[in-house]
């Protein structure tokens, strides 16, 4: 897994939030970095020992950037090695090589310079291991450990039967290759990780393993360090033995161009397992006895785009919809999912974000949501100092509050103007959740009737506003003055379907009983109450006599 091949990265590879150091004094960023070490030695931990993998990897290794960048922000000390809990009492006969990351394609080109032979694989996303043949068959299993001792997995040689137990040849034989997750058809641009990877780590921690679950392991090799000269003689004598999927997804390469197609195709074909990325490999490399644990110069890997981003949280704002629903909205450092920079992210509901206590400084996970739409995953991790948020009380909002700019009831009032004109209700083009604002802001919309009398000049005069476009705005207020007295009411927000239409005038609506209500057709008992409650408030009340004087038709 990459936890175990991650190396020191170099700062470009950082995401975009780590651009900028936190305004922390020494105090507070020891403080952090410790909780954030802390952290991170968790993780590992639970990973090496134990095989669980309490996050996701790619926010692992975005954990591990931010870690490094702070560092360097405040000249503290550089960490430990990660890989010291993953270290096992058995040496590797040949040391596991780490790999160098290469964060986008220009890099990749400048790999690329100079070199000849170059093969592309897919990274599969597993856990590393070096195997052991013996005349032919598989006398040993290690765990690749820190790269140099790892631990003995060979109590699961025998359930393993997707990894060939004998060779057609009586060879003595040592290879490297990741144990993997089969999966049926998997298209990693749409399915992701799935959890491989950690689900490979808990199987091979485990004491014992059933023929069931081993059946679910598989092997891809990626080297035989005493193999053959070249990768091409290398591919096909792996084919001959057994181990066919090697060469089946490797190709030759010579341009950047080929780099970027085979990327993208294995990144949206079926393979049989999950991947995060490709690896470039030199055709021939030093012997094996040169090999150390650590990144050499034949081998790079080119990651897939993060799924998920590690986002820092700038400040909670709480946005009041039309109803009165209160959405806390985080406000975040900007990052990057897809080519789509993300700076806010919706909790949905007030109450899970009391259940989640969120506050400026967090580190969350975003991920995007049908491609396009920011969502939440979860909190990452918590800072130490953590200011207090003021959020609005549960029922401070209601469908009957904020028909006018009042105190605290800006955000509601903006929601149900623009649901007044929007295509719910008077269709008024040009007049959304901007316009509005700026004319409540200026001070010229006040009450949800306001509108009706404003005139040019006073548009004119408003910042942003010129001649032109207070002219166009006129002129989409008289359209909406003159919609129907049924788009008056869903504008209005009548908590009514629009099929089949409501019938008779704003006084004969607002006469109606509950159980008139519950009499027209597709009004049940909930409706009724929610309509009976709705004529009868107080500020509807008023609204509706304000549309009267100003002559809108249906509330004469």
């Amino acid at each position: 897994m990459p936890w175990l091949m991650l190396l020191i990265l170099p700062l470009h590879v950082l995401i975009a939030q780590a651009s900028e150091c936190p305004p922390w004094s020494p105090e507070q960023a020891a403080t952090e970095l410790r909780q954030l070490r802390d952290t991170l030695s968790r993780w590992d931990d639970h990973y090496h020992r134990q095989g669980k993998a309490l996050v996701a990897d790619e926010l692992y290794d975005q954990s591990r950037q931010r870690l490094q960048h702070l560092q360097g922000c405040f000249a503290q000390p550089g960490e430990t090695n990660p890989l010291a809990n993953a270290k096992g009492p058995i040496p590797h006969p040949v040391p596991h090589t780490g790999v160098d990351k290469l964060p986008d394609a220009e890099a990749v080109g400048r790999w690329l310079q100079g070199k000849h032979g170059v093969w592309l694989q897919p990274k599969v996303d597993g856990v590393a291991a070096t195997l052991v043949y013996r005349r032919g068959r598989l006398v040993k299993l290690l765990s690749r450990g820190d790269g140099i001792q790892g631990h003995d997995w060979s109590r699961h040689i025998g359930v393993l039967s997707n990894i060939p137990q004998t060779l057609p040849e009586p060879l003595n034989m040592l290879l490297q290759g990741e144990l993997y997750l089969r999966l049926d058809q998997h298209v990693q641009a749409q399915a992701g990780s799935v959890g491989a990877r950690g689900a490979v780590a808990g199987l091979m921690a485990r004491t014992h393993m059933s023929a069931e679950q081993g059946a679910t392991v598989g092997l891809f090799v990626w080297d035989w360090p005493h193999g053959p000269n070249t990768q091409g003689e290398r591919l096909a004598r792996l084919a001959a033995l057994g181990f066919a999927d090697s060469q089946r997804l490797s190709v030759a390469i010579d341009r950047l161009e080929e780099a970027e197609r085979w990327r993208q195709h294995w990144y949206r074909t079926p393979l049989p397992f999950a991947t995060d990325g490709v690896i470039l490999r030199q055709d021939s490399r030093p012997p094996a006895q040169r090999w150390q644990a650590k990144a050499p110069y034949w081998i790079a890997a080119w990651k897939y785009p993060y799924s998920q981003a590690l986002a820092e949280v700038r400040a909670v704002q709480f946005r009041v919809g039309r109803t009165g629903r209160v959405t806390p909205v985080l406000k975040l450092r900007a990052v990057t999912l897809d080519d789509r920079q993300i700076t806010q992210v919706s909790l949905g509901s007030l109450a899970r974000w009391q259940a989640l206590d969120i506050r400026p400084g967090d580190q969350v996970a975003i991920s995007l949501a049908g491609l396009t739409i920011p969502r939440f995953e979860q909190v990452v991790h918590r800072a130490r100092e953590r200011p207090a948020v003021a959020a609005p009380a549960a029922e401070q909002y209601g469908p009957h509050t904020c028909w006018q700019a009042s105190e605290g009831c800006e955000e509601q009032f903006i929601a149900r103007l623009a649901w007044l004109s929007g295509k719910h209700g008077l269709a008024m083009p040009g007049t959304g959740p901007a316009t509005w604002r700026r004319l409540v802001q200026g001070g010229q919309v006040r009450r949800m009737s306001d509108w009706l009398t404003l005139d040019a000049s006073q548009l004119a005069a408003l910042p942003g506003f010129g001649e032109t476009r207070a002219k166009h705005l006129l002129h989409s207020f008289k359209a909406g003055r003159s919609r129907p007295f049924e788009q008056w009411l869903h504008g209005l927000g009548v908590p009514a379907p629009r099929t089949p239409p409501l019938l008779g005038d704003w006084t004969q609506l607002t006469t109606r009983t509950i159980d008139e209500w519950r009499a027209v057709p597709g009004i049940g008992t909930k409706r009724a109450h929610q309509l009976a409650g709705f004529f009868a408030a107080p500020q509807v009340q008023a609204l509706a006599q304000q549309l009267q004087n100003l002559g809108i038709a249906g509330f004469e």
